[in-house]
């Protein structure tokens, strides 16, 4: 009997994974698997260029996976229907800001292809974001996803700082519940390949 309930539950997870169910699960229940099937479920792909981008700028590895995640799926050549290109989704004009603030001399929108400039830039603009709203995760990850403009209007209306539940944008408040979970799950399946956080 024992061996037959196993062999349903593999055939679950399997069936999930084929079909991409995973995609939809909630944080908590990310946080709840095992080790080897949160290996198996979300990927790691970079981890050198993960890994060296945020030592480079101060980060957390683990969050760096997990905003790749989200906002990619690991694919260097997502585009976004706002123009956001590559693992990061960095938008162009941000992505030039960022070449000309660290001394570049030309910028293409083709750069943000390729995946070491792609996670150099976005973990620069994750730090500036960090840096700018005093080391508030939920304020960094909500600006990173709807703009610091929206969440300097949300700041100011709360007395403090911006909670998750502060959010208004539903798919703001769930990118950054999402993110902030599968920090965890990128830190408890890759700790050793991604390295410690800061």
């Amino acid at each position: 009997m024992r061996r037959l309930a196993l062999l349903g539950l593999a055939v679950l997870l399997a069936a999930g994974l084929l079909l991409g169910l995973h995609r939809d699960l909630p944080g908590w229940y990310a946080q709840a698997m095992p080790g080897w099937y949160a290996r198996t479920v979300y990927p790691l792909a970079y981890g050198d260029v993960v890994r060296d981008a945020a030592s480079g700028h101060d980060l957390d590895p683990a969050l760096v996976a997990a905003v790749i995640y989200e906002e990619s799926g690991w694919r260097e050549d997502a585009v976004s229907r706002l123009g956001a290109v590559g693992l990061m989704q960095l938008l162009p004009s941000t992505a030039g800001d960022i070449a000309r603030r660290t001394g570049g001399k030309r910028f293409e929108v083709a750069d943000l292809r390729d995946p070491r400039v792609n996670v150099r830039y976005g973990t620069h603009y994750l730090r500036s974001l960090l840096d700018r709203y005093d080391g508030s995760l939920v304020e960094a990850l909500a600006a990173y996803h709807a703009g610091p403009r929206n969440v300097d209007r949300w700041a100011a209306r709360t007395d403090g700082e911006l909670a998750v539940d502060d959010i208004p944008f539903s798919d703001t408040r769930e990118y950054v519940r999402e993110v902030l979970a599968l920090t965890d799950v990128y830190r408890r399946a890759y700790g050793g390949e991604l390295g410690p956080a800061p």
